[in-house]
């Protein structure tokens, strides 16, 4: 006997699908009756509406960089104390090590601003910034390796499948801009050949068990800027237009059969990839930039896929309510030949990164658009491997490392949190993974303990089960 594949799918329904689905579609008419999806968000007035985070994938050396220790110096080739490791969990690559020697930092620092905060030489630029954004020193988390520790900052959890900060956002408080995804993804290149690559994956900017389109957009430097928007040869945007009337019509009838909400966010994709395909050729002219914006970002600027073209591409888009840019730079992974591949790393981002706070404020749109720059987890202060006058390298370090934010609400021109002398344990004002994840909700007017969406279950938030709280200190 011959089974139509949507009635299969409702006779293959559990009662607790058919109940769940029930409930799906009661929501669905309340939601559309107040309007918008999340009208009930935010749930206080937010200080900051768009996000542009700067991913450095490989973690850079804190120490090297934002969180200054000139007692190294004396410590040059010493034993790391045991009363500093505290027996602490170390990776596969320096565990078997017989010995732990300090490796000071090659670098310079100096204070800088009004706040006096000490900043790497390697970082002129974002020095000269320091009254605009709030460095925190005191980060930590439990992941001690890439893959688990970047899934756990980017989604809550050390394992895969889980929404992103991009896309929580982004279902909770909705788009600002029907021409464009509400959560775009860049992948910047770096300069640097020898620099160690950690691999990224899709999965990153995955909307996980939420819908589809709320899925990251990533955007490509070359070819197509997003693949599968444009039309074929020889296919005319009216015949485009009838087809997806067409598609329409049949995904309705679909939905009005089995009743799966994917179903509508399929749509609503074929729409928006339509609109696209007008709105994206606009983004992506950089014709009508002043060489005024291109030299203060630098000359990488009109180089496609360079961190400065992405930075500059991430202003455009927050200019055209963009909610959430993510950029992602890679080869920050310094086991070995840090003194030798860190100055690369820094001149890929330094410029760039400075250039991009300073053009949102001339603009008057730093107020309400947070900017996030850091990585996954810090770096030891010992050497990875052998140690000498000119080299050395550092292993992975989860119990503390060092970002900045700025804008968005955030107070500018403080430090937050306090390493000891080794930049090795928090002896201040630790701020968790998850503690940080609260903050940027709270930013954008959403409380993180109200925030969930039922699922298997259970009522799944970003931060999840574990304690976490606001960190009120950085915000003004």
């Amino acid at each position: 006997m011959y089974i139509d594949p949507s009635d299969e799918a409702v006779l293959a329904e559990t009662r607790r699908q058919f109940f769940g689905r029930g409930a799906r579609g009661l929501g669905a008419l309340a939601l559309a009756s107040l309007g918008a999806q999340g009208a009930s968000l935010p749930h206080f007035a937010p200080k900051a509406k768009r996000c542009i985070y700067l991913h450095m994938v490989g973690a850079p050396p804190q120490q090297d960089l934002l969180d200054y220790k000139p007692k190294m110096v004396d410590w040059f080739d010493k034993d790391l104390p045991a009363s500093i490791r505290q027996g602490q969990r170390l990776t596969t690559m320096t565990s078997g090590q017989s010995r732990f020697p300090i490796a000071p930092s090659k670098f310079k620092f100096a204070q800088y601003g009004k706040s006096g905060t000490w900043v790497s030489e390697l970082l002129p630029n974002m020095a000269k910034m320091v009254d605009d954004i709030a460095v925190v020193r005191s980060m930590h988390t439990e992941a001690i390796n890439h893959e688990p520790a970047i899934t756990f900052i980017q989604t809550g959890n050390m394992n895969a499948g889980k929404p992103c900060i991009g896309s929580w956002v982004s279902y909770g408080l909705g788009s600002m801009n029907q021409e464009l995804p509400s959560f775009v993804v860049l992948n910047a290149t770096h300069s640097n050949p020898r620099a160690p690559v950690q691999a990224i994956s899709a999965r990153l900017w995955s909307a996980g068990f939420l819908s589809a389109q709320y899925s990251g957009v990533a955007m490509r430097a070359g070819g197509d800027p997003v693949l599968f928007i444009n039309n074929p040869d020889g296919v005319d945007p009216k015949v485009r237009r009838r087809m997806l009337d067409s598609l329409g019509e049949l995904n309705q009838m679909q939905f009005a059969e089995v009743g799966d909400p994917e179903t509508q966010s399929r749509i609503s994709q074929y729409e928006m990839a339509f609109r696209m395909q007008t709105s994206v050729p606009e983004l992506t002219d950089m014709s009508k930039e002043s060489e005024a914006t291109f030299a203060m970002y630098g000359d990488d600027a009109k180089k496609p896929g360079t961190f400065a073209n992405s930075c500059l591409m991430a202003r455009r888009l927050v200019e055209r309510n963009v909610r959430f840019v993510q950029i992602y730079h890679r080869g920050w992974d310094v086991h070995g030949e840090l003194p030798e591949i860190l100055p690369s790393q820094c001149g890929d981002v330094d410029r760039p990164a400075w250039a991009l706070v300073q053009d949102l404020k001339q603009r008057g749109m730093l107020d309400d658009t947070l900017v996030i720059w850091g990585g996954e987890f810090g770096r030891t202060v010992y050497s990875q491997g052998k140690l000498s006058a000119v080299s050395y390298g550092r292993d992975h370090h989860p119990r503390c490392f060092s970002l900045w934010m700025a804008g968005g609400g955030v107070k500018a021109g403080l430090v937050h949190g306090e390493t000891d002398e080794f930049s090795y344990n928090i002896v201040r004002d630790p701020v968790h993974v998850r503690d940080f994840q609260a903050t940027l909700l709270h930013l954008f007017g959403i409380d993180h303990e109200r925030f969930t969406y039922n699922y298997q279950g259970l009522s799944q938030r970003l931060t999840g089960v574990e304690p976490s709280k606001v960190i009120r200190e950085l915000i003004a």
